[in-house]
C-alpha cells in the first residue's frame, strides 16, 4: 500500500482545572450519551457543497467516510479503503475496498460508489470546494465490485493525501441528492434530526464495520454567543466544546474541577484577506500600507487573548516547510502613511470590513478597523451571517477586506486558483504550487512549498495574523476529544467516559 502517514506535529496543551460550580445531578449526562458544544452551525451537512469547517465538524468520521482520513496527530490512517496500490510512475492507483460495509440505509458500498462520488465532484455544476483532489483524474473504473483503478494524466504528488479530505466523501447514488439535509453515510453515526437554530441529534450505527463506538447517541448543539458558550459549559449543559470562543474565560473555566481546558492547535492560518481584484487593493503599496499598519501581536491578544500563534505567510508553523517570515512586514504606522501617499491616497480612503460571526473575526476586526484608521483608512465594519459570508465574500467577491480562518491544511495552494475570493494572480506561485504536485522528492517539495511562501508575502496579498488555537473545553471523565484540528473535525467514534 502507498504510505498513507502525514507529519502535522501539533503541540498539545495542558489538560487543567477551573472554577468550583458544581453541575448539578441533573445535568449529569447519561454514559452512553453526549451534548457537544460549537461555535457555528453548518449551512448544510453534505461536505462536499459547501466549504463552511462547521459541515466538516459534525459530519467527518461521523456520518459520511473517505477512502482515508485523518487522525487526531494529523496522520492519514484508511477507513473504506482497505489498501491503495500505486503503480512506479505514479499515474495508476487500484484502491481496494473494505469488505462488508454498507450505508446507513442498508445499500451496500461498491466501487460504483467511489466513481460515482468522485464523478459528481468533478462535474461541471459541482459545488465542491477542493476540486483540486480530482483535477488531475483522467479516469475511474470500477473493476469489480471492491477494486477501484483511477488514472491520473500525470503523476501528482499529493494526490492520495486528497483522498482523506471531506470533499473526497464516498456517498450512495441512491442517497446523495439529499445528503444536505437527510445525510445518508457509511460512518459509526447516522443522522437522526436537525433542529436548526439549535442542535442536530445523531445515533450510533450499529451495523457499522467498524469497532463499536461507546456513545450511542450524540447530539451537536450550536451555540455562537461567547459568554453563552461559558454558561453552558459551567452549568452541564455541554459535555464539551469544541473550540471555545471565549478566550478569557479560559482561567475560570480552568478553576473548575468539573471541567478540563486545552489549548491546542489548528491548522487555521488566520488573515485580514485583501480583494486583490479590486483598486485600491490592486496596487501593492497599498496593500503594503495595510500590512504595515497591523500590529498582529495586539489583534493576536485582543482577539483571542494572545493564544495564536504569530505567522507572516500563509503556511503552518506545524509543517516542516514552513518559512518564518514574521519579521517580514514590520508595524510602522508612520511608513505605512507615507506608503499611502505614495500611492495616490496622501487623505487615505474609505473600505468595508466585512466581518463572519466567529468571536476571533468580530473582535480582530474592531483592532485592525482601529488600526487603519490611524493611517487614514476610514472602516466601516459589516458583521453577515455566516451564509452571507460564503454567498458574498467567497463566492461573489463583494468586499473590500474581512478576516477569517483558512482551516484546510496545506491549503496555500488557493493562491493559485484562478476566480479565488482574494482575487490574487501570480504566474511564480502558480509555478510554485505546480511543482509542489509534481515534484519527485520531498526535498524538491519543500523547496516549491518555501518558494509560495515567500512570493505571498513579498506581494503583500494578504495580512497574515495567527494560527487560530484550539480551546477545548470538556467534562471530567469524558475521553477522547481531539486536542488539535489537524482538520476541522469532531469523531464521536473515539469518545467514552471514564
Amino acid at each position: 500500500m502507498q504510505p498513507v502517514s502525514r507529519r502535522v506535529a501539533l503541540s498539545v496543551g495542558l489538560a487543567a482545572m477551573a472554577l468550583s460550580i458544581p453541575v448539578s445531578a441533573s445535568a449529569q449526562t447519561p454514559k452512553d450519551s453526549v451534548v457537544v458544544c460549537q461555535t457555528l452551525e453548518p449551512p448544510i451537512l453534505d461536505p462536499t457543497g459547501g466549504a463552511a469547517a462547521a459541515i466538516r465538524e459534525v459530519t467527518y468520521d461521523n456520518i459520511f467516510e473517505t477512502l482515508l482520513a485523518f487522525n487526531g496527530e494529523g496522520r492519514i490512517e484508511p477507513r473504506l479503503a482497505e489498501k491503495i496500490d500505486s503503480s512506479a510512475d505514479g499515474l495508476t492507483h487500484t484502491i481496494t475496498l473494505r469488505a462488508g460495509v454498507t450505508f446507513h440505509d442498508g445499500t451496500p458500498l461498491t466501487a460504483d460508489d467511489v466513481k460515482f462520488s468522485f464523478e459528481r465532484a468533478m462535474a461541471p455544476d459541482s459545488k465542491n470546494s477542493q476540486k483540486w483532489i480530482f483535477a488531475p483524474i483522467a479516469g475511474i473504473e470500477a473493476r469489480d465490485a471492491r477494486t477501484v483503478v483511477i488514472t491520473l494524466k500525470s503523476a501528482v504528488g499529493d494526490f492520495v493525501d486528497g483522498l482523506a479530505w471531506a470533499d473526497a466523501t464516498i456517498f450512495s447514488a441512491k442517497s446523495a441528492d439529499k445528503a444536505g439535509t437527510e445525510p445518508v453515510g457509511t460512518g459509526p453515526y447516522q443522522f437522526v434530526r436537525w433542529n436548526r437554530g439549535d442542535r442536530l441529534l445523531l445515533k450510533r450505527n450499529d451495523n457499522y464495520w467498524g469497532k463499536k463506538p461507546a456513545i450511542a447517541n450524540a447530539t451537536f448543539r450550536f451555540i455562537s454567543d461567547p459568554q453563552a458558550q461559558v454558561a453552558a459549559l459551567t452549568a452541564g449543559d455541554c459535555d464539551a466544546h469544541t473550540n471555545l470562543s471565549a478566550p478569557e474565560a479560559v482561567p475560570q473555566l480552568r478553576a473548575n474541577p468539573n471541567l478540563r481546558v486545552t489549548i491546542g492547535r489548528t491548522e487555521g492560518e488566520t488573515i485580514v484577506a485583501m480583494n486583490n481584484g479590486k483598486a485600491p487593493f490592486n496596487n501593492p503599496k497599498v496593500r503594503e500600507a495595510i500590512s504595515m499598519a497591523i500590529d498582529r501581536a495586539q489583534v493576536n491578544e485582543g482577539a483571542i487573548s494572545g493564544f495564536g500563534t504569530l505567522i507572516g505567510t500563509h503556511f503552518s508553523p506545524n509543517h516542516p516547510a514552513y518559512v518564518d517570515l514574521t519579521g517580514a512586514v514590520k508595524y510602522d504606522p508612520a511608513a505605512a502613511r507615507k506608503l499611502l501617499a505614495e500611492a495616490g491616497f496622501p487623505n487615505g480612503f474609505s473600505a468595508t470590513l466585512r466581518l463572519p460571526p466567529p468571536a476571533y473575526a468580530q473582535r480582530g476586526g474592531e483592532i485592525v478597523a482601529a488600526m487603519l484608521g490611524q493611517i487614514g483608512i476610514k472602516v466601516s465594519i459589516e458583521p453577515v451571517q455566516w451564509a452571507q459570508w460564503l454567498e458574498r465574500v467567497y463566492r461573489q467577491r463583494d468586499y473590500d477586506l474581512t478576516i477569517v480562518a483558512h482551516v484546510e491544511p496545506l491549503d496555500i495552494n488557493i493562491y493559485a486558483r484562478d476566480g479565488y475570493y482574494f482575487g490574487y494572480a501570480s504566474e511564480a506561485v502558480k509555478d510554485a504550487v505546480a511543482r509542489t504536485k509534481s515534484a519527485k522528492t520531498e526535498a524538491e517539495r519543500f523547496t516549491a512549498y518555501r518558494d509560495a511562501q515567500r512570493r505571498i508575502t513579498a506581494d503583500f496579498a494578504n495580512v497574515y495574523l495567527f494560527m487560530l488555537p484550539k480551546i477545548t473545553v470538556s467534562r471530567a471523565g469524558l475521553k477522547g476529544m481531539w486536542s488539535n484540528w489537524p482538520v476541522p473535525a469532531n469523531p464521536l467514534g473515539q469518545l467514552s467516559w471514564e
